[in-house]
């Protein structure tokens, strides 16, 4: 019960997630003069709405988003003869800019206030990757469960040790090839198919050391009361645990939270530079491959991994994948492409930039852009997001992400 119920509140989350970004636009739009039509908490039917002033605020039937209709968000809006002066695109390149990045803001401003509570309630975790150093060896069984233990006995004292690596010490290149965290350093060591050169700082000399990795077979249990079986490369070594979360008081947790966010902003950054290269790992995960931790996740995906948060009394995670979402939500929506905000803004830019070089040359301001040159390209990005987020939903439910 606690699980279907912790689906459904982070389901919920979700959408009051994009609800709010809207919220950003609206506001924004009313404050610069602008006027909002409606206001509406989900797609398709009307289920309940009401007039406040010069906007329909309302609940539709499906409730996946939301959105704000702001009057002339383009030349090709039908406007009555009251809206007309009112209309967006006929507004200040800057209020223009302000309204669009308005609800991007919202997700930052959301998450920011979620990782407040997040570091008075449960503390806030190190976001830094671990680090390649040995903080132990052991030794490697030939089989190993779904926790990555041992399910057979095993002798020795491991490759890693074998090969010489101690406590302490920090890898820096595999094969020549430079590395500095332990997520690094176990991927080349799982794809290696042979000794592998090891470069080692210890304690300040730079010691050269060769290890040859033991093919392990992972099972476990997989989804539909199925089996997993997975082969990897593994050497036996274990890397220093993550410091604990620490937990502040409300004055304390400001400027530790504005630390966080700024380690959030470059994590999702690079999260989302990244996500062209997961494509071929989720259509690995669709065809029955292994399911990266790392690959993208949809709604359904993090509903369910929200689910188990709950179910398990783990609400600093439910926290922290809600807050995650939110900066990744503010930050995809500014990317410069129709229809997400940026790709309104780059028309913004572009207009006032154009009518500055006209205005330059004795010319004078052109008229709008015409959005409907720019369809194609529209349509093409809609079509690349449609795909993508199919292939996602469909790793979510047949080789789904496990955290528990």
């Amino acid at each position: 019960m606690s699980f279907a119920l912790g689906v459904a509140a982070f389901a919920i989350a979700l959408v009051l997630s994009v609800a709010w970004h809207e919220c950003g636009h609206m506001w924004a739009a009313q404050a610069t003069g602008m006027k909002v039509r409606r206001y509406f908490v989900g797609f398709g039917p009307t289920l309940w709405s009401t007039r406040r002033g010069e906007t329909e605020y309302g609940f539709k039937a499906i409730p996946a988003g939301g959105f704000c209709d702001i009057a002339g968000m383009t030349p090709y809006d039908e406007l009555s003869d009251a809206e007309a002066p009112r209309a967006m695109y006929k507004q200040k390149p800057w209020k223009r800019l302000v309204v669009l990045a308005a609800g991007p803001m919202q997700n930052f401003i959301l998450g920011f206030l979620l990782i407040m509570v997040l570091a008075v309630g449960w503390g806030l975790p190190d976001l830094k990757p671990t680090p390649a150093v040995v903080a132990s060896t052991f030794c490697v069984a030939p089989q190993l469960n779904e926790k990555g233990e041992n399910a057979v006995p095993c002798v020795g004292s491991g490759p890693a040790a074998d090969a010489g690596l101690k406590a302490g010490d920090r890898i820096t290149a595999v094969n020549g090839a430079a590395i500095s965290t332990a997520g690094e350093l176990s991927k080349a060591l799982a794809a290696s198919t042979g000794p592998v050169a090891l470069t080692v700082d210890r304690a300040g000399q730079v010691v050269n050391l060769s290890v040859t990795p033991t093919p392990v077979t992972i099972t476990g249990p997989g989804p539909n009361g199925t089996t997993t079986t997975e082969h990897r490369n593994m050497v036996g070594l274990k890397y220093p645990a993550p410091p604990a979360p620490v937990k502040y008081n409300v004055l304390s947790a400001i400027p530790a939270s504005v630390a966080f966010t700024g380690q959030m902003f470059e994590m999702t950054w690079d999260a989302l530079l990244s996500l062209p290269t997961k494509i071929g790992a989720l259509w690995t995960a669709v065809t029955g491959g292994e399911r990266s931790p790392d690959t993208p996740i949809s709604v359904w995906g993090a509903s369910v991994i929200g689910g188990d948060a709950v179910e398990r009394g783990v609400w600093e995670l439910f926290l922290g994948l809600l807050i995650s979402i939110n900066f990744f939500l503010g930050l995809f929506n500014l990317v410069p492409l129709l229809p997400l905000d940026g790709g309104h803004m780059a028309v913004v830019g572009y207009e006032k930039v154009r009518d500055l070089l006209r205005r330059r040359f004795g010319k004078t301001a052109a008229g709008p852009v015409d959005y409907m040159k720019l369809m194609p390209l529209t349509y093409a990005v809609v079509a690349i997001m449609g795909v993508f987020m199919v292939l996602t939903l469909t790793a979510d439910i047949i080789n789904p992400i496990t955290l528990f």
